[in-house]
């Protein structure tokens, strides 16, 4: 079977299509020019990382010192009440 002028034409118009939709979801440089460098991420990372570490030790302190103001007060609490320590 030999091909007509009309069948390479449909064949061409139909590699046309399917090219054009594969190239739309191709990412290029534009596409990704607003986003951070891998050291502008990683430097923005150690940055946040500190600031959550500082957090906790804050965090760490603040419930240790909670901890010992209120356990001398919880403990008369419980002796005058005559309730069991649940520690």
């Amino acid at each position: 079977m030999i091909l007509s002028n009309s069948d390479l034409r449909a064949i061409k118009d139909l590699m046309e299509v399917t090219i054009e939709d594969k190239t739309e979801h191709f990412v290029t440089k534009m596409d990704i020019s607003h986003l951070p460098s891998k050291d502008e991420f990683y430097k923005k990372m150690d940055e946040i990382m500190g600031e959550l570490k500082t957090i906790r030790e804050g965090q760490e302190i603040l419930t240790h010192k909670v901890y010992r103001d209120h356990e001398p007060r919880i403990s008369k609490v419980e002796k005058k009440l005559q309730i069991q320590s649940s520690v």
